[in-house]
């Protein structure tokens, strides 16, 4: 069996309801998973669920695009952790990074870390809308922002990770970042493979069927 804190049990779609949130919340604690990842909407209620576990909330934020303000994201990364996020996956602005307006790209960063307080910070950048160049830039900008990981994906774009994306992230990195792998994982086989690339957590929402 996998370790179980590689995982972030994960429940993003727009059709969560309660139920299906405390189902995942339950699941997380059951198996030991590193955290749940929610929409802001609820990272209150999956805090009070978890409250008496090691399981760490963690939310999304300028979630799945990207292209939000800076203060937008910078108040929802406020607001998730006041509501008691432990763990803050943001998008950077894909855009502004193609358009290497990379001043803006590290800003957005720097901002939402700042807003996190002691919360960890994991930075999406959307592999699959760019080269390996982009790639590359977009790790060094969140190395530079202080950013406490890399992750590929939303898994809400054309395609999710792969290994080679985070070999590539790995490399870009170093040992002193985590890299997350997601989107697209959904067994065990493809699992191993996102951590013999260099992924040190992993995000799914298939976590139960990967485990057993």
């Amino acid at each position: 069996m996998m370790d179980t804190k590689l995982f972030d049990h994960t429940i993003l779609k727009a059709d969560a309801t309660k139920q299906a949130v405390t189902k995942i919340c339950e699941e997380a604690k059951e198996y030991g998973f590193m955290s749940v990842c929610v929409n802001s909407f609820y990272t209150e209620f999956a805090a009070k669920l978890l409250k008496d576990s090691d399981v760490k909330v963690c939310t999304v934020v300028g979630f799945p695009l990207g292209q939000m303000s800076t203060k937008a994201k910078a108040a929802e990364t406020e607001l998730a952790v006041a509501d008691g996020a432990d763990e803050i996956d943001m998008v950077i602005n894909v855009g502004a990074l193609k358009d290497k307006d990379y001043d803006i790209v590290l800003n957005d960063i720097k901002e939402v870390k700042k807003a996190c307080g002691q919360a960890l910070l994991k930075v999406i950048i959307e592999t699959c809308l760019l080269t390996d160049e982009e790639k590359v830039k977009a790790c060094e900008l969140a190395k530079e922002a202080k950013a406490d990981f890399v992750k590929t994906s939303t898994g809400f774009s054309t395609h999710g990770a792969t290994p080679e994306d985070v070999a590539l992230m790995r490399k870009t990195v170093g040992d002193g970042m985590g890299v997350k792998a997601s989107g697209g994982i959904r067994d065990k086989e493809t699992a191993e493979e996102m951590v013999k690339a260099g992924a040190n957590r992993l995000g799914t929402s298939a976590t139960i069927a990967i485990c057993k």
